[in-house]
């Protein structure tokens, strides 16, 4: 009697009944049917012997070489494309622990969920700022506690300057910084500072950074600066003094800013109302760092509704960071971080209207309740809060490019600076008489006394010698487990990334964003 032959790959009735009952199933019974027959399978293939085992595989062998030895070339190609995207889906559910060591030149790496930033479509419920999936969630308002006012959009033609959308707005943003020379009211100084300016504009400072503010008026035969520039009789004079800073600005742009900010600057109003006044040279005016703004709450965050700027009478109460300036000598102060003016007397080209910036009567609220706390804001919520992206409004700091950089860096100090004070006032709350270096040095001198007034950064402190020093420890631990290492592996990141350029504002270079670099990495 002749074989039967077999039904594999024919189209026969009960086939055709069965591939009718699988689409009518619903998904669980796929499911369902789908397990059995792994369990039914596996179960056959842990009961069969060796032989029989010889015999399937080469089966299995043959009909594949088969196969593909008569496919064609687009089904071959079309085989190869599956089975990449098979290997590649299983790679992302895997972890890339170790994947170095296992480096597949074939795999697009960049497809795996570690690795994929995604786009920024992460709404704040309580700020409305735009984030990243895997960014943290109180990145921007620490969770609905900081909450401030929107930014003013600045008057014309500011406005139009920082757009980049005519020629006399693109030369503005290519020299911001340099214009924002020829106006700012304080000087900026640091220990050291490091300009860059080749293909990737970098602005860095070294040590401690400060601004100091002089006199109202220059004395006798010495030539007005910064402040006094506003209060010059001649009006072109006063813009060629402002066009000396430097031969690449616009007469007509510098024109048209000091005209801007005599209208809107309420500090410059102010100055000149106090200076319209004085009759004599001894006298004296204040900014004050801490306002209460009338009928309203002290820890109220709002704008300026009365002159900030006074004369000082004999008797009045001056705090040690208020900015105390004479009409006419060679002193010069320094201003308080913690003022709320430092920021607009620095950058009035951010600041037209001489916008408050961070100060210590900065209180969070309740995210529920939203009434007002007890906690102040901190230096580094504040400026957060203040350079995220939101749809709802337009933030003119992220438009003004290289200026932006250098009020970033400036920020960044205050935040350091803020750090370093709350290190310096609660040693006895971070227990560093208990640190082993101190005990150290008392049982080896015997005179406490001799230690002076050291302050011990703990290892919190990013770049403090604990931190490194656990940064050590942590890499002979990967030594002891692992070995010495093989690779000396360094994470950059590139500005081409389209994370990155799907951000940039029109006419900007991944450059001019280094915020975005930063979260991007």
């Amino acid at each position: 009697m002749p074989r039967k032959k077999s039904n594999i790959g024919r189209s026969t009735r009960n086939t055709k009944k069965q591939a009718t009952r699988r689409t009518k199933e619903t998904p669980q019974q796929q499911t369902t049917r789908l397990e059995s027959n792994r369990l039914r399978a596996s179960f056959l293939r842990a009961n069969e012997t060796d032989s029989v085992r010889v015999v399937r595989v080469t089966d299995l062998r043959s009909r594949a070489s088969s196969s593909r030895a008569a496919e064609k070339p687009d089904e071959r190609a079309q085989r190869l494309d599956d089975q990449r995207l098979r290997q590649n889906q299983l790679r992302t559910k895997s972890d890339l622990n170790k994947a170095a060591f296992n480096y597949d030149k074939k795999y697009d790496y960049k497809i795996h969920p570690d690795v994929v930033i995604g786009l920024m479509n992460v709404v704040c419920p309580h700020c409305r700022a735009k984030k990243f999936q895997k960014e943290t969630a109180g990145l921007c308002c620490s969770n609905g506690k900081v909450h401030l006012p929107p930014h003013v959009e600045p008057p014309e033609p500011l406005l139009t300057y920082v757009s980049g959308t005519t020629k006399e707005s693109k030369h503005f943003l290519q020299h911001i910084r340099k214009y924002n020379s020829c106006f700012q009211m304080t000087s900026f100084g640091a220990t050291n500072i490091v300009k860059y300016n080749h293909f990737m504009p970098t602005f860095k400072v070294q040590g401690q950074v400060y601004h100091q503010i002089g006199s109202l008026l220059p004395v006798p035969e010495e030539n007005p600066q910064f402040l006094q520039i506003y209060f010059m009789d001649n009006v072109e004079k006063e813009i060629d003094r402002r066009c000396m800073f430097s031969t690449t600005t616009n007469r007509e742009i510098i024109t048209k800013l000091r005209i801007m900010l005599h209208e809107n600057n309420c500090l410059i109003r102010d100055f000149k109302s106090v200076l319209e006044g004085a009759t004599t040279d001894d006298f004296r005016v204040i900014i004050r760092a801490d306002k209460k703004p009338s009928n309203e709450h002290e820890r109220r965050f709002n704008a300026p509704v009365a002159s900030e700027v006074a004369a000082v009478i004999v008797g009045t109460e001056i705090t040690k960071r208020d900015i105390i300036i004479t009409k006419r000598d060679q002193t010069k102060q320094r201003v308080a971080e913690t003022h709320r003016s430092y920021d607009a007397l620095q950058y009035p080209i951010l600041f037209p209207r001489a916008e408050d910036g961070y100060h210590l009567e900065l209180y969070q609220t309740n995210p529920t309740t939203s009434a007002v706390t007890l906690k102040r804001v901190s230096c580094m919520d504040f400026y957060a809060y203040r350079i995220m992206i939101r749809d709802n409004q337009s933030n003119h700091i992220l438009k003004c490019r290289q200026l932006f950089q250098q009020f970033i860096v400036d920020m960044y100090a205050k935040v350091e600076s803020e750090r370093l004070n709350f290190i310096r006032y609660n040693q006895s709350k971070l227990r560093a008489e208990e640190y082993i270096h101190l005990r150290d040095t008392i049982s080896n001198d015997k005179e406490a006394a001799n230690i002076g007034l050291k302050v011990i950064l703990p290892s919190t402190y990013t770049g403090s010698p604990r931190h490194m020093q656990e940064y050590a420890q942590d890499a002979l631990t990967y030594v002891r487990k692992y070995g010495r290492p093989d690779l000396f592996i360094t994470f950059t990141c590139n500005p081409a990334w389209e994370e990155i350029k799907d951000l940039l504002l029109p006419g900007q270079q991944s450059s001019d964003r280094h915020d975005l670099i930063a979260r991007v990495l």
